[in-house]
């Protein structure tokens, strides 16, 4: 794959969201799976299919950094006050 085609697939993953990029990624695994495609074909799929995991990650990492930040920050529940 050329710069130009990584750059338009990067843009064009970019802009999916999580599940979004789960379920086509999920459709990309079950073609794979089922077989019968040719040689090119299976290939542009693996291709695919690890571009969407890059998404996939992209987003879970993001959730965790937020989830880790949200966990950092001190309490105010007002239990120590009196």
């Amino acid at each position: 794959m050329t710069d130009d085609g990584r750059a338009a697939t990067a843009a064009a993953t970019g802009t999916l969201g999580y599940e979004q990029a789960r379920d086509e990624l999920i459709e990309v695994v079950r073609r794979l799976e089922a077989g019968g495609t040719t040689l090119e074909e299976s290939l542009a799929l693996w291709e695919r299919g690890e571009e969407l995991a890059k998404v996939c990650r992209h987003w879970l990492e993001g959730a965790r950094a937020r989830l880790d930040a949200a966990l950092a920050r001190p309490q105010n529940g007002g239990d120590d006050e009196g």
